[in-house]
């Protein structure tokens, strides 16, 4: 009983480290293939809309969070890579009304492009996304 087990593993940890090792060996060298593509004020940012729960400091009350995550992106000079390699990936919306709030509510867990306004790189040690987008509307077309 027990050989049988030993083999089983043995066959197991071979099939994944035939499958493992090339997938590492291929991610290792892409990662340096292409860089970020430069995003402006007006351009359309797409990817899936995810919602976090945080606490606000000061009062401690629940605020609802949206972000999304799409390709690196860089960002206009003087904030450029925000210190990463590739660009942000997370951005993180601001919602500066309860209207906006609920739009992206329904929004959530689904592909949404959002035509960018105003994007700064995250700097405050509670700030979970990599750059923050603080003016924004999202795109009817996608």
């Amino acid at each position: 009983m027990t050989k049988r087990r030993f083999a089983r593993r043995l066959t197991c940890a071979a099939l994944m480290a035939a499958i493992v090792v090339p997938t590492a060996r291929a991610q290792q060298t892409g990662a340096v293939a292409r860089p970020a593509r430069l995003i402006n004020a007006g351009d359309v940012l797409s990817g899936e809309l995810e919602a976090m729960r945080v606490r606000d400091g000061k009062t401690g009350k629940r605020i609802a969070t949206y972000q999304i995550t799409s390709e690196p992106r860089r960002l206009p000079p003087p904030s450029g890579l925000c210190n990463l390699e590739t660009g942000p990936e997370t951005f993180e919306l601001v919602t500066t009304s309860p209207a906006q709030a609920t739009q992206l509510q329904s929004l959530v867990g689904k592909e949404v492009s959002i035509k960018v306004g105003e994007v700064s790189c995250a700097q405050a040690a509670g700030e979970m996304s990599d750059a923050i987008v603080s003016k924004w509307s999202v795109v009817n077309g996608h």
